[in-house]
């Protein structure tokens, strides 16, 4: 594996993405705040609706210049403002849209009355209409033995399982909003290839950085909390031993599959 740099920088996103080449970046990887009042330690995420879409605005048309024609952005959005966003995206900024990702998780907040959110969505755009996809990459094994279908495995579609990291795991840092590396490991390696340059302009745990790190791409970050980026650059100096969730389908074995290619299998 060729060497990588990883950067990561304090400050607000969008002074840093200005300071920016154009057309310098092969992914874009953002999780924003979701303008909910949550605590990031020496800021608090609550801004009135026309401040938070004007700052949503002003970083994605940083985001978009510095990105490369067949680049892609993938966006975490809350359900408070992703509608929104979809349309910021395609209608005002002219990028095109590759997907809309749900992200469930089986465990999340309960409520007494409504329904108990169990997802986040992904916004997937491109610059241009062609983007990278490496779906070899990221196949999950097959439910069926069918011989219509693929057996080096299944697109894994849009709606993607992947736990928590709860707060009593060993993997867990002090950061409130912290990804499962799973998640990202599939967006790096579906929208990226060995070598290109990942950026996270939100770095909060590290996650982007760490999984970029052991794919073999080039990474870099921002944060506007100090604390934050020395959090990612101690998570870049570790051991890796595996990844801290998996989708649950890597596990499974085809159904009904024929003996004699289990036994070529086996052999």
């Amino acid at each position: 594996m060729q060497k990588t740099s990883h950067i990561c920088q304090v400050g607000d996103a969008q002074i840093r993405l200005a300071a920016l080449e154009s057309n310098s970046i092969d992914l874009i990887v953002a999780d924003p705040p979701y303008n909910l009042g949550k605590n990031y330690g020496n800021n608090i995420d609550l801004k009135d609706r026309q401040e938070y879409q004007d700052f949503t605005r002003n970083w994605l048309v940083e985001a978009l210049r510095i990105l490369k024609p067949g680049g892609s952005l993938y966006c975490f959005m809350g359900v408070k403002f992703i509608a929104r966003l979809y349309v910021l995206l395609e209608e005002e900024l002219l990028m095109t849209p590759q997907g809309w990702i749900t992200w469930h998780y089986t465990q999340g907040m309960g409520r007494k009355k409504g329904f108990s959110p169990r997802h986040e969505d992904i916004l997937w755009f491109s610059k241009g209409e062609e983007a990278t996809f490496n779906l070899d990459e990221i196949r999950v094994p097959q439910k069926y033995f069918r011989k219509r279908n693929n057996m080096t495995g299944a697109n894994p579609g849009d709606v993607w399982q992947f736990s928590h990291v709860h707060y009593c795991a060993a993997e867990r840092l002090p950061h409130p909003t912290q990804k499962p590396e799973a998640l990202l490991e599939r967006i790096i390696a579906a929208s990226s290839n060995e070598g290109d340059r990942v950026l996270d302009p939100f770095l909060g745990s590290g996650t982007t950085a760490r999984v970029a790190q052991i794919l073999g791409r080039n990474s870099l970050g921002f944060d506007i909390n100090p604390d934050y980026v020395q959090m990612t650059e101690n998570r870049l100096t570790e051991p890796f031993t595996g990844f801290d969730s998996i989708d649950p389908r890597k596990e499974r074995a085809p159904k009904d599959q024929p003996k004699s290619e289990k036994v070529d299998a086996e052999q």
